[in-house]
């Protein structure tokens, strides 16, 4: 799998498929397999002309794993995202993040809306800017001895998400502390470019897609119906409307 270096930071990355190009950023605790590549994102995406390019974030899947805090902020990590398309010379992309993805995604579309042709926020409704989701709570599951230690349910959920996906539990509770940065009224409300705000109708981390919608401007939203946070990332109603809506982009 190619890399390349972002400073001293290592980040994996795949790149498959021609046509114009789409960027995967997955959600906390994942990684560009679990989230893109095992749920037939990437294939789906191939089969439709388009150039797919995903990368493990810091501190996840194959990329470099930093344990301060302070290497995670929402701005770091959407560095390293734009340093890629850098990288592999994309001077502008449609994108698609999931949950803590989402976030970075719309950071993107906010601070250098000029490299996003359009943005697709996946399991990120209004949490983006009024919080809510995994917290302190699930740090401290990540950092416990065993999971039998762990009793608060959020935590207990995240904590067997990381077990099951073998990530570096150190540097995932690190990521989580430093990576809440919530976006204002105001920020959210300044993004132009065309946006899709995509959500489990049970996801019960994710906040008010509707909410969220009617802070963005000119934003869609799809619901995903009866997925909660972790089952809606494979749901063919996600990735129908998805598709449709990179259709109507130009």
């Amino acid at each position: 799998m190619p890399s390349f270096h972002n400073g001293a930071v290592e980040i994996s990355y795949l790149d498959e498929g021609e046509g114009e190009p789409i960027v995967l950023v997955h959600g906390f605790a994942s990684s560009k397999n679990v989230n893109w590549v095992y749920p037939t994102w990437v294939s789906e995406l191939k089969k439709h002309g388009r150039r797919v390019i995903a990368l493990d974030n810091r501190g996840h899947g194959d990329s470099t794993k930093l344990y301060d805090s302070e290497q995670y902020g929402i701005g770091t990590m959407a560095a390293d995202v734009r340093a890629l398309l850098k990288h592999l010379n994309i001077e502008r992309t449609d994108m698609m993040g999931y949950s803590m993805g989402g976030r970075i995604t719309a950071y993107i579309a906010y601070s250098h809306p000029e490299v996003l042709r359009c943005a697709i926020l996946g399991g990120i409704g209004i949490g983006l800017i009024k919080g809510g989701g995994p917290g302190e709570n699930v740090a401290t599951a990540l950092e416990a001895a065993s999971i039998d230690d762990v009793t608060d349910p959020m935590g207990k959920t995240f904590r067997a998400f990381a077990d099951q996906t073998r990530s570096d539990r150190r540097a995932l509770a690190a990521c989580l502390r430093g990576s809440r940065r919530l976006m204002t009224y105001e920020e959210a409300g300044a993004i132009k470019i065309p946006v899709l705000i995509a959500v489990g109708t049970t996801d019960d981390v994710a906040g008010s897609a509707h909410d969220l919608e009617k802070v963005i401007p000119g934003s869609e939203v799809l619901d995903i119906p009866n997925r909660d946070h972790m089952r809606a990332v494979g749901d063919r109603v996600y990735k129908e409307g998805v598709l449709d809506f990179l259709s109507r982009q130009s």
